[in-house]
């Protein structure tokens, strides 16, 4: 038995902030987080296609509206996840996350129509929205604020190389053994182990944010509000009124519009033509293949450049990825842009959250997060009405050109609002 109160991690008789005294539990949300991607994974590459070939479904909106229950249900999930993370702890978050996401491999595997695959997906988007919210707060609480932009490129490595491997795996068990295979082998097998090591492992980090806010000046204690007033306050600050956090929502809005677009549209933009489900699964594995492994460094580069350059620069890259795709008809030149895009959405997507993380203080962490995760993965119910409406007017090609100037606008944005360095709390600066 460890002695009474020491920590139950690093079995010192205070809690420390920092990923090497946190390493054992650091690294298990690391592993629990990678069940996540995984969940989503197995979408990534077959299911746009067997909506037409198992489902007859014949319109690309009508393809496309699975990503928006999920985008809706994961961007209030989120939100709830930030709001809940004080009063009822992480754990029991992420515990929650996991429970909506059993039921979802046996429907993806059973559906008699495609309505019972939109259905999963509402499901998968609260486990998306559950767990992954709290994998990423807990991190946050974990290491303080020096290392954060390393933790969040850890965290989102973990998530989206799970996602690759998990593509990549189900568009060859889809090819051998039929359109209901990967979901429940792949899927399944990761939100059981997902949720057993929660349960058993997993511990929560009340105490580690109790420890920073006592360590920071920075604290700032909320008046004494009613909480509907003070979460709408809050809720407009965040998203409308402070500058800086409004450049981060619209930066990750438009970068989930344009994964929308990727996960929904570019597996029917590649079979259009001619393309085997194997070079699909390979095309839509290599995108959040790079995206996961190159945001260990761009996470813990964000910490020294600070995070400014990376999200503008990385939308650009975005950008420059869907127009390659736009422009050329080759496997390899598509690879190219599958390449080019996971490199700017790995230099936004881990600096995003350490941006918003940097400006707020360690008691308004959270809800903050929380709010900015909402607005990101409204992101998908944009992209999937966007890139719907627009292929099945225009074309593919000219569907996928509209999201790419969309992007490089957003990039722009974030180069004016955005904070040249770490700033100072959002709580200690006036609104606007």
């Amino acid at each position: 038995m460890r002695p009474a109160g020491t920590h139950p991690l690093n079995g010192s008789s205070a809690v420390q902030l920092g990923l090497g005294v946190n390493r054992g539990q650091f690294f298990l949300l690391v592993l629990v987080n990678a069940f996540v991607g995984a969940m989503v994974g197995v979408e990534r590459a077959v299911l746009p296609v067997l909506a037409e070939d198992a489902f007859g479904v014949a319109s690309t909106t009508a393809v496309l509206s699975f990503l928006i229950p999920f985008g809706l249900a994961k961007a209030g999930a989120n939100l709830l996840a930030g709001d809940l993370a004080h009063r009822v702890g992480r754990r029991r978050i992420l515990l929650a996350g996991w429970l909506f996401g059993l039921p979802v491999p046996l429907l993806l595997a059973w559906a008699p129509s495609w309505g019972w695959v939109v259905f999963a997906n509402l499901l998968l988007g609260i486990n998306q929205g559950l767990a992954w919210s709290a994998t990423v707060i807990m991190k946050i609480d974990l290491v303080g604020a020096r290392q954060r932009g390393l933790a969040m490129g850890i965290n989102e490595f973990a998530g989206y190389l799970a996602v690759a491997l998990a593509a990549l795996g189900a568009s060859y068990l889809v090819a051998a053994h039929g359109p209901r295979s990967g979901p429940v082998w792949i899927g399944g097998g990761a939100a059981v182990l997902g949720l057993l090591l929660t349960l058993l492992f997993v511990r929560d980090t009340a105490a580690h944010v109790a420890h920073e806010a006592a360590l920071t000046a920075k604290a700032v204690e909320p008046k004494p509000e009613a909480l509907p007033e003070r979460f709408r306050a809050r809720l407009w600050r965040v998203s409308w009124t402070h500058r800086p956090l409004f450049a981060a929502n619209q930066a990750g809005f438009v970068n989930n519009l344009n994964d929308g677009l990727a996960w929904g549209l570019l597996p029917l933009f590649f079979a259009s033509a001619g393309r085997s489900l194997r070079e699909i699964g390979w095309l839509a594995a290599l995108y959040p293949a790079v995206w996961g492994i190159a945001q260990l460094g761009t996470g813990a580069l964000s910490d020294r450049l600070g995070r400014r350059p990376l999200i503008a620069w990385g939308m650009g890259l975005q950008a420059l990825g869907l127009l390659v795709f736009a422009a050329t008809r080759s496997f390899a030149e598509w690879a190219a842009g599958a390449v080019i895009l996971g490199l700017g959405t790995a230099a936004v997507y881990p600096t995003l959250i350490a941006q918003v993380s940097d400006l707020v203080t360690p008691a308004d962490r959270a809800s903050t997060v929380g709010v900015y995760r909402l607005w990101r993965d409204l992101g998908y119910v944009a992209g999937a009405l966007l890139a719907g409406l627009v292929a099945d007017l225009l074309g593919y090609r000219v569907s996928i050109l509209a999201v790419a100037l969309l992007t490089a606008a957003s990039g722009v944005v974030a180069q004016v609002y955005l904070p040249t360095m770490h700033s100072p709390p959002a709580g200690r600066q006036p609104p606007g």
